[in-house]
């Protein structure tokens, strides 16, 4: 359960999960070498910042941006996404966790990498041996739109992302098609349809988006992220941008105990955060922590060889005025 948001040169996502993996803020410099299964290793890419769990040295990213504001994000995709168990000798074959490096590294735009990921074959292929192989969809912007690339046994689909969101189950085709349900609501005072008859009032704000979903389906937030994308009036500033962001993930976020997998655990959002594409700035907040924290991709040094992390910041700060 997740949702992936690009909007403004603003990119990010809630992760949500009912339990931790480690998570750090990570950043990957150029010389850091990152090794395929399939190919030769990455031993000179372009730099990224994301979160990511550390394995052996190595980030392994659910999200992260490159240095050239390109945005990619894995979001949980279950029953529906399919890795190959043999390579195929005319793809290139990239396992789950290689895919972000792979198209973060070598690619600058989203054109570039819409063209490296109509090659690509998704490989059932753990970073170790007992490692799960999480089933994934891939959220990939830039400051000129987004795409969608869905594995399937079909094989990789990609999608342009008109929207600028993704959630999880069902296939982007189905999310998209579905908005055309709420093509009715507006921000707006809505105008009386009922009847000509009756003098129906309004009696409060918001009420042209009654029908609006509100509850935590992976479809219902896309609709709600949506519409609430689409009618964003962001302040202006690199601050106000990111303040507006967050408060659209807010919206779409999960309460603890408001979700509860079949096996009892809570599903909650456990990290949200936003990266500005202009200034290589990761935002970001927990659970437990509402206040933002932020790492700067381009105050590293971005020549090094080894990745570096943060621990997140899971205590409550609070500022008290006297």
């Amino acid at each position: 359960m997740c949702t992936s948001l690009a909007m403004n040169g603003l990119f990010g996502r809630n992760l949500d999960l009912e339990s931790r993996f480690g998570e750090q803020v990570a950043v990957a410099p150029r010389a850091l070498a990152l090794p395929l299964h399939a190919c030769a290793p990455l031993t000179r890419h372009y730099a990224m910042i994301g979160m990511a769990t550390a394995a052996n040295g190595l980030p392994l990213f659910a999200e992260a941006m490159n240095e050239k504001g390109l945005y990619m994000a894995g979001l949980n995709f279950p029953g529906n996404a399919y890795y190959f168990p043999e390579n195929a000798p005319d793809k290139q074959n990239v396992a789950p966790y290689e895919l972000i490096w792979l198209v973060l590294g070598t690619c600058a735009t989203l054109a570039e990498a819409r063209r490296l990921l109509e090659n690509v074959q998704v490989a059932a292929r753990p970073f170790a041996e007992g490692w799960p192989l999480a089933p994934l969809h891939w959220h990939v912007a830039d400051a000129s739109g987004a795409l969608v690339a869905e594995p399937t046994a079909e094989g990789l689909w990609l999608y342009d992302d008109p929207v600028g969101v993704l959630t999880n189950n069902p296939p982007y085709p189905y999310q998209l098609q579905n908005l055309a349900n709420y093509r009715s609501l507006t921000p707006r005072v809505p105008e009386n349809r009922f009847s000509k008859a009756l003098d129906l009032a309004v009696y409060g704000q918001g009420m042209g988006a009654i029908g609006l979903p509100g509850d935590a389906s992976p479809i219902s937030r896309f609709v709600r992220a949506a519409f609430l994308k689409e009618n964003s009036a962001a302040p202006e500033g690199e601050m106000g941008g990111v303040a507006q962001f967050f408060r659209i993930l807010d919206a779409v976020a999960m309460v603890r105990g408001s979700v509860v997998t079949e096996a009892g655990e809570c599903d909650v959002t456990t990290y949200s955060c936003c990266i500005d594409a202009e200034s290589g700035v990761y935002y970001y907040k927990t659970y437990a922590n509402s206040a933002l924290a932020a790492v700067r991709l381009f105050a590293e040094d971005l020549e090094a060889d080894r990745v570096r992390f943060w621990p997140l910041r899971e205590t409550m700060a609070v500022q008290y005025e006297n």
